[in-house]
């Protein structure tokens, strides 16, 4: 007896806090702020489009590239951009001297698919009638990677101009998390959790896009991408589905042997 109440308490404690998780996205806009350092080593803009804020970031005292790099950052899509993601901005540039805009888009539960992509297409279209598309690299870590999947399969279906290069980073490209495989890497993953991520994947999805390419790009038409490289985790629960996107890749005409057309896997071998 003992035993049933203590497990109803923790159920009940366990519920109570999914519920204040829940109401806490839901209720507040979640935004992506620039950390101080980041300020005091790089020059910021934060601009506006369609009432979303757009980072604009470049060396401050140093000769910049004409690339620029438009990062669409990781987070389950409910999370904004991290230390981490700042982190990695700031050694990008400093490797590079290349300028990187992070939009910062609509986040789930409180929008969903369909507000993220009235928001990134025409941001992107507007992107490349300022800047020229050989200066242009997609760049996208997990959720974000899976976005610019999608991204990249929609403009390349309304025959927009690509990007030159893209580079995605243990992109999460089906919010279903239905391979068989995944399973086998879940044990040694001790970074996500496959039922965790089926859970935003459907507050990202809404009520009709669980089974969109939008949400899901690994079931998108992938023969007009090309010179795409990503790189996942040895462990990483995304890795079977990665494997599965290159096999769909060669089955549509991406073959990597293919210079014009080119996706590359590359195995990081990241301690998970």
């Amino acid at each position: 007896m003992k035993r049933t109440k203590l497990a109803i308490g923790m159920l009940f404690i366990i519920l109570l806090i999914l519920l204040i998780t829940m109401s806490y996205y839901l209720l507040f806009n979640l935004e992506s702020t620039v950390p101080e350092e980041i300020k005091e080593t790089f020059e910021i803009k934060q601009e506006e489009f369609m009432e979303r804020n757009i980072f604009v970031i470049s060396p401050k005292n140093e000769k910049k590239t004409e690339k620029v790099i438009l990062y669409l950052h990781g987070g389950s899509y409910m999370a904004e951009a991290t230390q981490k993601h700042w982190d990695l901005f700031k050694q990008i540039i400093k490797d590079t001297k290349a300028t990187i805009i992070m939009p910062d888009y609509p986040l789930a539960p409180k929008y969903n698919y369909k507000d993220v992509f009235e928001m990134i297409i025409p941001f992107y279209k507007e992107l490349i009638g300022k800047i020229n598309t050989n200066n242009l690299i997609l760049m996208g870590d997990s959720a974000g990677g899976g976005l610019g999947l999608a991204l990249e399969e929609k403009i390349a279906e309304e025959n927009l101009l690509m990007p030159s290069k893209t580079i995605f980073i243990s992109p999460w490209i089906d919010v279903r998390m239905q391979n068989q495989e995944i399973e086998k890497y879940e044990k040694n993953d001790k970074v996500l959790n496959k039922d965790k991520l089926k859970l935003a994947g459907i507050a990202y999805a809404g009520s009709d896009g669980i089974d969109s390419s939008l949400v899901n790009p690994i079931d998108g038409d992938l023969s007009k991408l090309k010179n795409i490289t990503i790189f996942i985790g040895t462990n990483d629960i995304l890795n079977p589905d990665i494997k599965l996107l290159k096999e769909k890749a060669e089955n549509q005409g991406v073959r990597g042997t293919n210079t014009n057309k080119r996706i590359s896997k590359c195995f990081s071998h990241l301690d998970n």
